[in-house]
Order: structure tokens, then sequence, then C-alpha cells
């Protein structure tokens, strides 16, 4: 079952906006000074077989917040076995602690990001990273210069530090600095909630209204007995784990085994080659992955005669269910 969008949706005004308010730049600058004498690692990409390799120009981050509080994490994370958590190096930063806390969204990967002098980047997208998926990505520039630029869907921006910006990495961009000093910004992913909605200007509000937007709830925690009250067995497609895949759900697609289960007092979703998932739940025995969005998530019916579990994914307001069988594991 799919529910189509709305065909009078509001489209993204732009590719990227400045947010309100503005940060302290010369804090956040002296904050960077202490841990540069810290050699920050090549940044890493993500993937479905977990970290993969590092990029191949001068790109380096420190991290914040990794999945599982990683201090020497340098990916964007994504759904894996621990959700993400506050590294050693925030403890070292206490204004851009203050900054985070601030933003009234859950935090995903948080991480200082240097782009060395005379280095280009690549043209490329980041899939899914976007308000049609609940997610998105924000700046604030610490460190610049005339030659630092950001090409986002074709449009030159010269960020200044201490801004709060927005940008849909989801279009194709390149980050390139051709100065003789690195490029220094804060990187802030986040899900898309309407508190975050509120910090953009009011000419975008309509897009958050009556746009393809995906609005993410809080975390509605369980204890372990209410977990395990719901550990089932069920057929799952094998592309549903697969974050940044646009399969389709349908009856008919291949499917594996895969299992609810509950792990340290968390809801896990185990697959049959033993990858394990942490799950978030959002009410109504509902979950998505954690380190995701709603833009896929399982509900789990297993009462009654027939058991069963409804797989969903999501962009915008568009809605694509699947329901599958379940066996309960549980008395």
């Amino acid at each position: 079952m799919s529910s189509a969008p709305l065909l009078d949706t509001v489209p993204m005004p732009a590719e990227g906006v400045r947010l309100k308010p503005a940060f302290d730049a010369d804090r956040l600058l002296r904050e960077l000074t202490s841990l540069r004498e810290h050699t920050w690692d090549q940044q890493r990409v993500y993937s479905e077989d977990g970290v993969g390799a590092a990029t191949a120009v001068d790109w380096r981050c420190l991290a914040l917040r990794s999945p599982g509080g990683e201090a020497d994490r340098t990916d964007p994370g994504g759904p894996g076995p621990r959700d993400f958590a506050d590294t050693e190096w925030l403890d070292r930063v206490p204004y851009a602690r203050e900054l985070l806390e601030f933003v009234p969204a859950p935090l995903h990967a948080v991480r200082f990001m240097a782009l060395g002098p005379d280095t280009v980047g690549i043209d490329h997208t980041d899939p899914k990273y976007g308000p049609r998926w609940g997610v998105g990505r924000l700046h604030v520039p610490v460190v610049t210069n005339p030659g630092a630029v950001l090409v986002l869907d074709g449009v030159e921006h010269h960020w200044q530090p201490g801004e709060f910006w927005f940008g849909d990495f989801s279009r194709t961009h390149r980050v390139q600095n051709t100065g003789t000093e690195p490029r220094v910004h804060l990187v802030i992913d986040v899900l898309v909630t309407p508190g975050l909605a509120a910090l953009f200007p009011d000419s975008w509000q309509p897009y958050f209204r009556d746009g393809e937007v995906l609005y993410n709830r809080q975390e509605n925690p369980q204890t372990r007995d209410e977990i395990r009250r719901l550990a089932t067995r069920f057929p799952l497609p094998r592309t549903f784990h697969l974050w940044e895949d646009d399969a389709p759900l349908f009856a008919g697609a291949p499917l594996g085994s895969a299992t609810l289960g509950e792990r340290d007092g968390h809801a896990v979703l185990r697959l049959a080659d033993d990858r394990v998932f942490a799950l978030v739940h959002l009410g109504d025995d509902e979950y998505r992955f954690a380190g995701w969005s709603e833009e896929r998530t399982l509900q789990i019916f297993p009462d009654g005669p027939a058991p069963r579990v409804v797989l969903r994914t999501r962009s915008g307001s568009r809605v694509d269910e699947l329901t599958v069988t379940a066996e309960r594991l549980t008395a």
C-alpha cells in the first residue's frame, strides 16, 4: 500500500539558507585552537558495509558526536549497532556544546571538518541528506578565506565565521579551498523536527508547512520487558536496511530473515547474517533505525492469531507499506 505525494506541494525555496541566530566566532576559534594540537584524521565515508575508505583530498575531521561516541570516527555514520553519542572531544569545547544544545532536534554526527589549502573536492551528492527524508545538515563556519567556496547545486557560497547555515546536500555539491590556510566548519547532522523548521526564515515556512518534508517523532523509551514482549521473527526485504537505496517495498521482493529482540536494554534488529541494527522506539511499537530518520520504520503487531510486522518507507508525504507475517518468539 502506498500514498502518493500531494500535487500542490511547495518546493524548497533555495539550495541553502542562513538560519537564526549567529554564533560567537571568536569563542569557537579559541576552542578550535585548543584542539589543533591533535592530528585530525582523514574524512571517511559510511555505507551499508560500515566505515569505508578515506577521502583522496586533504579533508580532515574531528568528531564531537559519532556512532557509539568513538573519538576517531570521521564518517557521518548511519544505521548500525550503536546510536550516536558524544565523544571525549566535546568536553574540550564547552561553547560548541552550548551551541549544540541550542539546536532543537536530535543530533547525529557532529564534526569539525577542515579542508586543506589548495584543495578541490569532487562533485558529489549525499543521498537522502535533505528534509524530504527527514535529515538536515547544518554548518557553522569557524575559519575561512576568500578562496574557500561551497558550490551547491551550481551556486557558489562563501559562508562566514559564526554564521549558521542549512544546505540541501542531497543536491550536487563540491567544496574547494584555493586559499593558503585551512577552511574549518562545524558540521551538524540532525533529524528534521518542527522546532528545527522554526529556525528557518519566514520565507521558508510555507515549504515546511506544505512542502515535501518528513518530520521525525521524538524517541519514546521502552522497558526491557516491553521490548521482550515484541520479540518476533519475520521476513524482511533484502534492501530494507540499505537506507540509501530506493528499492520499493512490494510483495514478491527478495526476502531474508530478521529478528526483533532486546540487547542491553535496547531494541535491536538482527539479520540472518548476524548483522545487528540498533532501533529507536517512536511509540505504538514502531521503530526507526538508530542513526537514521523515519525514512524507514517497522511496526510490530505481536498479538492475536496472526502476528505481523508493517514495514514503511517515507519520502515527504509519500508512505509505502508492506505487511509481512511474523512468528512470535515469546509466550
